[in-house]
């Protein structure tokens, strides 16, 4: 397979291919030549792997949307050429097939030669497809269902039909009578002539007297009628002045509802005062209640000092006490004080908890908009962790925490949301639980790490930070952040962060020299990323740069530290309990002192204790009967408020009566009106019955005036006769009756339906004749049917059944189950039959369909590879191509994937296959039938002609003896 390229890019197809040659992508130049059996592609991402697969499906004829790069084919060329070429070599029984395809960059139009000779695209494509390298889906015409319409049709028109003939004999009968009442209405009025010739005479007389009747009732009428007139014109302005004074009781009202309010203000002020009244009363009260009780003391006192005597003096003993219980004082103040700072220290420990925690619910809130998944995987974790033995962490987002905000931007740039947002775990069997649980269980989408068993948390950094602060650099990442030990261990092993130095402006204008600095390989300026490459084969540095984001969720910041160390003072209470001690020492040392300053103050001289007392209780009494309340005095005040208000209150009510005046006018008028109405309504009741009969009159008048006209127009006709109808208008009437109650019965009938019957007739003979040409087709069409599904079904599921004989196999091998199956829900629709892949890679879950969702990528590729093993020997096909499948997969199943591809695809039967990737496990198991295609690149690469494999060999061979 040889391939040239002005270029081409990456992406995947398959085929049995001898030789390609083109150019492409990443290739100016490039010549392939597979092997007969599996043919194992490697080599480093970016090399041009891909690029090979690109060639064979765009050299076959392959669309570009199975490449995902683009829907151009220009885009395949390699950048800075203007037209690139694929040429594929075909093996073939009888002479190889060789297509070349040239591809024009600008234009994505492509020329083909086929064996050496122009040819177009679709002359390829059937080549091609005559190798088997494509397969087109069958696509089956069922004629039965437009034979099932054509009947329901044709059923349906002769229904029609037959409710026409119906309707055609009943519109033929409605005729026969509708030309009967014709005949009818034509004699009806010469019948009636003579009649009415009479009847006009004796109308002129009865409209003669009519008129005299009616002059004579207007004549009566006429004074009740000016009466009611002048009744009408005195109630005119009366009604106005009800409007008027309505309108002035409606402005009186809202006034009204004003003084209203004021009056139940001044209520209000009444009852304040009287209030104020009886709590001086009780005030009296209760001072001469201590009158009372205060005389009563100073004669008890005066009793105890009648009988009290001389005592010792102990007035140095007591002030000593004093003294004591002044300290003591002193003391307690102090302690207050105390406790009055560690409320406030606890309070706003308090406070600050709190504030951390709204923090935290921040993260968590952007966490659960972003991936509600990982988020409600978070609250099943906090229920959860006493399930498992070491330590688990939740997403790294929410347990990193940044010393300095202002750095968080390096640290989320640097780690990708897809470890931000992963679970850490101690250990391995925790974190299959928990996958287990929230991925098999819940169908959740998270990611879960587990930490390195030896920790790289404090790993040293390659050089020390001093070194490098003459380039800018004053940090390396780790020491901006604080995490758990597990978490800083995965960070140092997988993104080097203490590897990864920051630097400031001045690093960005030193940034060629910076990168020069062995050891270093990322670096971040103020707002920038840089990355360095250092070629294995010329040593030349290539550098990428990216603009770093603003930081979405580590900038949302808590101190851990922090958050531990206030939560631990506010569960200490040592302090707080010694104060308390402390407090009842002194509370009991005080009681002390005063029972024993109680005792000496009694020995030290009652008598002047209780002379003292009656003198403070004498003065005491003396003031309180100096204060004696005035109640006379208070009560003549409040009686004077009072007035006051009900003076006030007057006036408002005063104002309330303009309403009262109003309305009484306004009900005066209403009375007024009703007798003025009363007496209306009396003459209308005595004029009524003499307008009724005067109305009557003129109504016949006025009909008779248009019968005497009508009569006057029929005089003049003349007679003719109708031999076969009745003589008479009443017989005539009622035969009419009769006639056009029976055309009424048929309704909805119209002359068309007579041309539609006729016509619909010819049709259903020709359906019928049509039918019965397609019923005979239908049966034979069944029969082929059937015959196609039997040779067709039953060898596909014996086929299917290999498939999954072989499927299931492999995955037995790998303590795994997996089974393949044809499925359909039903069997005679054939474009819905479909494979159906179910797998189960844990011994705690059931068999579960295939799908993008609920298996991990490393499953889906290891059941898509050995689904692709399991069709190798059964579906015979050129050859297949498979790109990068063990990316995701964990070590021991790519390396039982990787046997299985080995000892099938190098089997004598089995197709030619091409297997790319860009890494392989140590200590494989290889085959003598594979082929190795190293793929290799860079400005010193030799060209294909100058590379000899075997050289190579010698040389490193003879290298190695002289090591």
């Amino acid at each position: 397979m040889r391939m040239q390229t002005g270029g081409i890019k990456e992406t995947w197809t398959g085929l049995g291919l001898s030789a390609l040659e083109g150019q492409l992508m990443t290739y100016d130049f490039i010549v392939v030549h597979p092997g007969p059996n599996l043919n194992m592609i490697v080599g480093a991402n970016g090399t041009g792997k891909s690029s090979i697969v690109c060639a064979i499906c765009l050299g076959l004829a392959g669309k570009t949307s199975l490449l995902g790069r683009g829907d151009k084919v220009g885009i395949y060329v390699k950048n800075g050429c203007s037209k690139g070429y694929i040429e594929i070599e075909l093996y073939k029984i009888g002479g190889n097939v060789v297509i070349k395809r040239e591809i024009i960059r600008e234009t994505n139009q492509s020329h083909w030669m086929l064996n050496g000779k122009q040819c177009n695209q679709k002359t390829v494509e059937e080549e091609v497809k005559a190798l088997r390298i494509q397969v087109s889906n069958l696509c089956q015409f069922l004629p039965q269902n437009a034979l099932k319409e054509k009947d329901s049709f044709l059923e349906k028109a002769k229904q029609r039909h037959e409710r026409n003939k119906y309707d055609v004999n009943r519109y033929y009968e409605k005729k026969r009578h509708l030309d009967v009442i014709e005949l009818l209405e034509k004699k009806k009025p010469w019948v009636e002539y003579e009649t009415t010739r009479k009847e006009l005479e004796a109308v002129k007389k009865e409209r003669e007297e009519a008129k005299k009747r009616l002059s004579v009732l207007k004549q009566a009428q006429a004074p009740l009628i000016r009466k009611i007139q002048l009744i009408e014109d005195q109630l005119k302005p009366t009604d106005a002045q009800i409007k008027v004074k309505t309108e002035l009781i409606k402005a009186a009202s809202l006034k009204c509802k004003e003084k209203q309010d004021q009056i139940d203000q001044k209520h209000k002020e009444i009852d304040k005062i009287k209030q104020a009244l009886r709590l001086k009363e009780e005030e009296e009260k209760e001072h001469q209640k201590r009158i009372s009780n205060t005389k009563r003391i100073i004669d008890g006192l005066k009793a105890d000092l009648s009988k009290v005597g001389d005592q010792p003096d102990v007035a140095e003993q007591i002030s000593s006490i004093n003294a004591e219980l002044r300290r003591i004082q002193e003391d307690r103040a102090k302690l207050d004080d105390k406790a009055d700072l560690r409320r406030e220290k606890d309070n706003l420990n308090a406070q600050n908890l709190k504030d951390m925690d709204n923090t935290i619910h921040v993260k968590e809130d952007k966490l659960r908009s972003r991936h509600k998944d990982t988020y409600t995987a978070v609250q099943w974790l906090r229920q959860n962790k006493h399930l498992f033995k070491g330590n688990v962490y939740e997403p790294m987002m929410l347990v990193i925490n940044m010393k300095d905000s202002q750095f968080a931007k390096y640290v989320e740039t640097h780690i990708s949301f897809h470890d931000l947002r992963a679970f850490v775990f101690q250990r391995k069997d925790d974190m299959e639980k928990f996958m287990t649980e929230v991925r098999d269980n819940q169908n959740l989408r998270v990611n879960s790490i587990c930490a390195p068993e030896a920790s790289f948390a404090k790993q040293p950094s390659s050089r020390h930070i001093e070194s490098l602060r003459r380039f800018g650099f004053f940090s390396y990442l780790r020491e901006m952040f604080d995490a758990p030990e597990e978490v800083m261990s995965y960070l140092c092993q997988q993104y080097k962060v203490h590897d990864v130095p920051v630097g400031d402006n001045r690093t960005k204008t030193m940034i060629k020299t910076v990168i020069e600095e062995p050891y270093i390989r990322i670096l971040y300026t103020t707002d920038e990323r840089y990355t360095v490459k250092k070629s294995l084969y010329s040593n030349k540095v290539s550098t990428s740069n990216s603009a770093v984001q603003p930081s979405q969720y580590l900038i949302i910041n808590v101190d851990a530290e922090e958050k531990r160390q206030l939560e631990q003072q506010l569960e200490v209470r040592d302090s707080r309990q010694t104060l308390s001690a402390e407090h009842a020492e002194l509370d009991h040392h005080e009681n002390k002192l005063l029972v024993e300053k109680k005792r000496l103050s009694e020995l030290k001289g009652k008598r002047r204790q209780l002379e003292q007392k009656i003198r403070t209780k004498e003065d005491s009494l003396k003031q309180m009967e100096q204060n004696v309340i005035d109640m006379k005095k208070v009560e003549e005040d409040t009686k004077k408020k009072v007035d006051a208000v009900h003076s006030q209150k007057v006036a408002i009510v005063t104002a309330l009566m303009l309403r009262g005046k109003l309305t009484m006018e306004k009900i005066y008028l209403a009375l007024e009106t009703v007798g003025l109405s009363a007496e209306k309504t009396k003459l209308e009741n005595n004029c009524r019955e003499s307008i009724s009969e005067l109305k009557t009159n003129e109504v016949i008048i006025s009909w008779l005036m248009v019968k005497q006209t009508f009569l006057k127009c029929v005089y003049g006709l003349s007679l003719q006769a109708f031999t076969k109808l009745p003589d008479t208008p009443d017989e005539i009437d009622a035969m009419l009756n009769e006639e056009r109650s029976k055309a009424d019965c048929f309704t909805g009938l119209n002359e068309n339906v007579v041309s539609e019957y006729n016509k619909r007739e010819q049709e259903i003979k020709h359906l019928e004749k049509e039918q019965e040409e397609r019923v005979t087709a239908l049966n034979t069409y069944r029969q082929n049917i059937s015959q196609a599904k039997e040779r067709w079904l039953n060898p596909l599921k014996q086929l299917v059944e290999q498939i999954n004989e072989k499927f299931s196999e492999f995955f037995r091998s790998m303590q795994c189950a997996g089974e393949v199956d044809l499925h359909s829900d039903n069997e005679e629709e054939y474009d819905k039959f479909g494979i159906r892949i179910r797998v189960k890679f844990h011994r705690s879950t059931h068999l579960h369909e295939l799908t993008a969702h609920h298996q991990s990528g490393g499953e889906r590729s290891v059941s898509t590879m050995l689904y692709l093993m399991a069709l190798q020997e059964l579906n015979r096909c050129p050859f297949r191509v498979v790109d990068e499948i063990n990316q995701g997969m964990d070590p021991i199943n790519e390396r039982r994937v990787f046997d299985i591809v080995v000892s099938t695809a190098c089997k004598k039967t089995t197709s030619q296959y091409f297997f790319i990737t860009p890494k392989l496990l140590q200590n494989l198991k290889y085959d003598e039938k594979m082929t190795v295609l190293c793929v290799h690149n860079g400005i010193h690469m030799l060209t294909s002609n100058q590379w000899d494999t075997k050289a190579f060999i010698q040389r490193r061979l003879k290298h190695k003896a002289r090591a």
